[in-house]
Order: structure tokens, then sequence, then C-alpha cells
């Protein structure tokens, strides 16, 4: 497994993920406006991934503060932060890192306090990153029957965290114990992050996958060749609501209607009991190009009108469990993401 996020010598390490599969390229970026940059053009991906790198540009922000009063630290930082958080408004993780880092921030009294804790912090949220993983794909093994088939949307590997991956950790695991036959993932149009992305995974990995274009999933089910479906979510809701990439929703109704289960998985870093349901979660809208082009050659008309939101939400009650490093949360999701919420130390 390739680190996907590395902080070394004053320099944030990425896997720049718009060039794979072709090359395999490593930016290095020294200010909060690059890793910004990053985040927004897809170059760092998948939300816990980007909560680490969004720690890490707090880290690179406070640099240029050399000298300065903590008043006037504080307040630049603010600033950029929220920056930061506007990068991509959907996946609650990126907000969840910064506040963390804000909250030390307004604790600490000098440019050198700030810039240890900031630090280890960032350090520390990738670290705890690195261990929900492994411990979701343990959990989430639990659940895959000996001999399955699972299908899934999107990239939720170690390309989409600093290490080992939400979903894709569960295939993982699910693998090694030999529990897993085959996986089945989704191209995920527009951006193609399952055929360039999580078919990547799958190669260096050795695990059997096949690819699928996103409209083929719903045959595949009546054809009895799903077992589950497995992905991860950018945020879920109070009541169990989950917001994920596009083509999720309409996952998780083929899902049900073939009486498969539907697996969620996600740190609860990725659970935001301030939105009561999918309703308070905003949904991400990108630009017409990534729709109407392929690596930069026209697909469709450019005058047409494009729609292109980046997520959908599906509602709970299409989701058979949420995975957690905590455990397996079941319904009535609000009673059981409260509790999983409120075990960490």
């Amino acid at each position: 497994m390739l680190k996907t996020i590395e902080f070394k010598e004053d320099r944030l390490l990425i896997l720049d993920q718009t060039r794979l599969p072709q090359e395999t390229v490593i930016l290095e970026l020294t200010t909060a406006e690059q890793v910004i940059e990053a985040i927004r053009s897809l170059r760092v991906r998948g939300a816990p991934a980007i909560g680490v790198a969004a720690a890490y540009a707090m880290v690179l922000a406070l640099r240029p503060f050399r000298g300065n009063d903590i008043t006037v630290i504080r307040s630049g930082l603010r600033k950029i932060a929220q920056n930061i958080i506007n990068a991509r408004p959907t996946a609650v993780n990126l907000m969840w890192a910064i506040g963390r880092l804000i909250r030390v921030l307004e604790s600490s009294n000098t440019y050198t306090e700030v810039c240890s804790v900031f630090l280890n912090e960032a350090e520390l949220i990738q670290f705890e990153d690195e261990t929900a993983n492994r411990e979701m794909g343990a959990h989430g093994a639990a659940l895959i029957p000996v001999g399955s088939t699972v299908l899934t949307h999107c990239n939720t590997g170690a390309l989409a965290t600093s290490h080992y991956g939400t979903a894709f950790g569960v295939i993982r695991t699910a693998w090694s114990q030999g529990r897993l036959r085959m996986v089945y993932a989704t191209e995920t149009r527009p951006v193609l992050q399952g055929s360039r992305l999580t078919a990547w995974e799958l190669v260096r990995e050795g695990i059997p996958g096949t690819l699928i274009v996103d409209s083929a999933a719903g045959a595949l089910m009546s054809y009895g060749k799903v077992d589950c479906v497995i992905v991860g979510a950018d945020r879920i809701a109070a009541n169990g609501d989950v917001a994920n990439k596009i083509g999720t929703y309409m996952l998780a109704v083929l899902a049900k209607e073939h009486a498969i289960p539907f697996y969620v998985v996600a740190p609860i870093s990725t659970v935001d009991l301030e939105a009561s349901s999918g309703k308070d979660i905003p949904i991400e809208e990108r630009s017409a190009e990534e729709v109407i082009q392929i690596e930069g050659r026209p697909m469709a008309p450019d005058s047409i009108s494009v729609y292109n939101p980046a997520f959908d939400v599906t509602p709970h009650n299409f989701v058979t469990a949420i995975i957690t490093e905590r455990g397996i949360a079941r319904p009535p999701y609000t009673e059981a993401l409260l509790l999983a919420c409120a075990q960490i130390d």
C-alpha cells in the first residue's frame, strides 16, 4: 500500500490521484493554498484523506505568522481555516479536523507553542485514521460470508484515507481472511474513481476484481451475482442518512429491491450529529467539464446544460448497517450513532 499522505521536513507529500493509473506522481506542497488547490481539484480525495490533509494545511499555514502576536496568529489562521473548509463542503471530516486544530490554537499562547501542538494534533489525526481503518476492516469483515461477491462504488481504499481504507479496508480484510471471492467495482462517473483508482488498488493488492459501468449494477443484482454492497461515506447525519459519491442512492435502492445487504463504512469523524437528517447536508456541485469531457476530450456538446452533484443522500431506511471503528451500528440509527459517538475517549 502506498502512503497517500506524508508530512516530511515542512512539506506535505501527497500522491496525485488525478494522474493515476497512468502515472504515480508525488506532489510536494509547502503552503496551505497549495493544499486547498489539491483538495479542490481531487489530487487528494476521500473524506478521511482530506481531513488529514486539512490538518497538515493548518500546520503549513502557520509558518508565515512567525514573529507575530498570538492575537494576529489566531485571527489569520481562522480565516485560512474557513478557506480550507470551503474547498469541499460535503465531507465533514475536513471540518472536523480543522475544528480540532482550532481548539488547540485557542489554548496556545505563543507561535512556538502553536507550532508544536499543531504538528502533534495533525500527526495524531493521521494515526487515528490509520488505526480506525484497520478496526473498521475487522468489524466489517465479520459481516461478509465466506465465498461472497461484493459490489463497491467510488474509491474507499488507501487512496481515500491516510492508509488501508474504509469500505475497501473491509474488502481487504475479508480477502485476507479467505471470505471474499470477488469484487465488482463500478466505474463511478463522472470522474471515474472506480475505474482509475479502485481497479488500480484491486490489481495492486491481487484481489480478484471486475470493473462494470455504473448502469450494470442492477442487472448484476437481478442475476444473483452480488451478495452485498459496501460503500463509504462523506457525511452521515444523526438519523443515519448517508451522503456519499453520486450514484450511491441508486445502488441502495437496487440492493433493497433485491434483498441484498447494503453496508456503509466510515469512521466516527464522518458522523455529523449536528445534521439531523440528510436534508441538512450540503451537496457540492462541480464543474460541467467533469461530465462533458474525459481527460480533456469532449464527449458532449459544449452548449448542453449539465447538472453535476458530487454526492447524493441515501436515506437511512436503505442502509443495513453502518460500520465504524467503534463497532457496527444498526437501526434505529439515532440511538446507535449517538452511543457510538459518546464512546470517544
